[in-house]
């Protein structure tokens, strides 16, 4: 069968670029200080309207967190503005979650399509999704031809009516074609509705005229699906758990551990069910999660926590293979880059170690990623530069740039184990959120976008190191690719307070006394500048809380 369309270019059609945008798209704040962040008459950090939403929420809110006393309203970039109006440049991103910063707009867009079309069903069902299943833009440009590049620069000349013919026109000679796109002649209408189906375009009419919009749609795939496909293509997994959070994708890890020995070892009546984990860790605060934190202030006030977790110093493997060889350890949990904990690298030896041992015995090694995953360190998954593999992968913070996803990145094996019913999430694989997840995971998943993370990275120890490492006060300047930390001898309290009064935002880790770094991993070479200028201004309030 063959076919052809033949509708003429409307050039008088009104059309605008697709990377343009309105002067005031997405303002990111309304009316901002412009005056130095230090000046005398710059805004106070905390105006009528941040004391009023601040007493409402000690009215109703359950008091876990202490907070500091800013009112974030509004974000772009690495950019982030209070209620009264005061700028900040956001060296947090969330505790390492918005990787693409505040505001990005092809996250935005897959948000709003797929909230119009589904944003949740129960895992009872299948869904259907109605956002893009595109490959990420490094894998695309290896796939099309000049050809259809030039077909789609010619889409914006289409009228909305003529771009909807051709367009289902297209899918109904596939459906006669039995979906054998070899039989369609190759003539110019044909590819151009080839170069669509790659991208996976349609069309829409905007409310104020017939300009043509890209809209990715899929009518296909089930997003979650699409997900766990780019998921474990890009890494040793074979199956995906989806749940909401780092806390529940270590839960998971901990269940499929136990299961894991149960089903493998059906002859025992006392498989190995216990666990190891690190000085430093932190992997969650539900009840397992937290059995496998180490920091005791977090645990004590919930005891008695999960038995059987044994706590060993951090890169110590002659520790770790001796307690793994007992034949009594289900899995060993580990941080490849600890991030609570204090900014601390594994080294490749203490990792390949853990493997080799657990291979020996049939224990599991579970790598949590929460934190350092996802091309926090210049790799796509942090323990990719240590060239060690897990049997599963616990991630969530910046999965989905924002919204709330873990998962649990399993090998066949390990899956195998599981069956139905023993476990599961009434939000997992939410079509909302996974659609955000697909556009973060396509966009840090360039090798180039991981190549600007560790070149950035490390520009930024190497200004830290030259603006203050000779301060006193800091012991050490550590990290992998954007995930930094400046070790001090004294609590970073007065200096993360002082860099909040001057307009830049970072945390604490470890005992209090390591300033984390972890920025949006788009963050500028000028940011960067800008960041350390402010730090470097504002160490003297250490020689001050110091002295008194």
């Amino acid at each position: 069968m063959s076919w052809s369309l033949h509708l003429p270019l409307n050039n008088a059609a009104p059309h605008r670029s697709l990377t343009s945008r309105p002067a005031n798209y997405f303002a990111a704040c309304l009316n901002v200080d412009t005056r130095a962040p230090d000046s005398d008459q710059a805004k106070p950090l905390k105006g009528k309207r941040s004391s009023e939403i601040i007493s409402d929420e000690k009215k109703f809110i359950v008091g876990t967190y202490a907070r500091a006393p800013v009112v974030l309203e509004s974000g772009k970039g690495c950019k982030l503005c209070d209620v009264e109006g005061r700028e900040y440049l956001d060296l947090t991103s969330g505790i390492a979650v918005n990787a693409l910063g505040h505001g990005d707009s092809d996250w935005l867009r897959a948000l709003s399509q797929q909230a119009e079309a589904l944003a949740h069903v129960s895992n009872v069902y299948y869904s259907v999704p109605q956002t893009t299943t595109d490959p990420p833009p490094h894998k695309i440009y290896e796939q099309i031809s000049w050809l259809e590049l030039s077909l789609l620069q010619a889409v914006q000349e289409y009228s909305y009516k003529q771009v909807w013919s051709l367009y289902h026109g297209f899918l109904v000679c596939i459906s006669e074609c039995a979906e054998n796109e070899a039989n369609i002649l190759a003539d110019s209408d044909t590819m151009f509705l080839l170069a669509v189906c790659d991208f996976r375009l349609a069309f829409r009419e905007a409310s104020d005229d017939n300009v043509i919009h890209m809209r990715k749609l899929n009518v296909v795939k089930n997003v979650h699906v699409e997900l766990a496909k780019r998921l474990v293509t890009s890494s040793f997994a074979d199956r995906v758990f989806f749940c909401n959070s780092g806390t529940e994708a270590n839960e998971a890890a901990i269940k499929f551990s136990r299961k894991f020995q149960r089903h493998t070892n059906p002859d025992k009546t006392d498989p190995p069910m216990e666990f190891i984990a690190f000085s430093n860790s932190f992997h969650g605060r539900t009840m397992g999660a937290l059995a496998l934190t180490s920091k005791e202030h977090y645990r004590t006030p919930f005891q008695p926590v999960m038995p059987g977790v044994t706590f060993l110093e951090y890169g110590d493997t002659q520790a770790a293979v001796e307690k793994i060889q007992s034949g009594k350890v289900a899995a060993v949990f580990v941080e490849p880059i600890q991030g609570e904990g204090g900014i601390y690298s594994s080294t490749k030896e203490f990792l390949q170690s853990l493997r080799t041992a657990c291979d020996k015995t049939g224990c599991l090694l579970v790598f949590d990623e929460v934190q350092c995953g996802l091309g926090r360190t210049g790799y796509l998954w942090a323990h990719e530069a240590y060239n060690v593999y897990p049997d599963i992968m616990t991630l969530a913070k910046p999965l989905a740039g924002g919204l709330p996803i873990g998962a649990a990145l399993v090998t066949e094996r390990v899956a195998a184990a599981i069956e139905y019913g023993d476990h599961g999430s009434t939000f997992a694989g939410n079509p909302l959120v996974c659609s955000a997840a697909i556009t973060v995971l396509d966009k840090i998943s360039d090798p180039s976008f991981l190549g600007s993370v560790t070149e950035k990275g490390q520009y930024f120890k190497d200004l830290l190191v030259s603006s203050i490492g000779g301060n006193s006060h800091v012991k050490e300047v550590r990290g992998f690719g954007l995930i930094i930390g400046i070790d001090l001898d004294v609590s970073a309290s007065p200096l993360v307070e002082a860099c909040q009064q001057s307009g830049l935002l970072v945390l604490t880790a470890g005992k209090g006394n390591v300033v984390r770094i972890v920025p949006p991993l788009i963050i500028s070479m000028e940011e960067v500048d800008k960041a350390v200028g402010i730090l470097k201004k504002c160490f003297h309030v250490l020689d001050e809380a110091t002295s008194t």
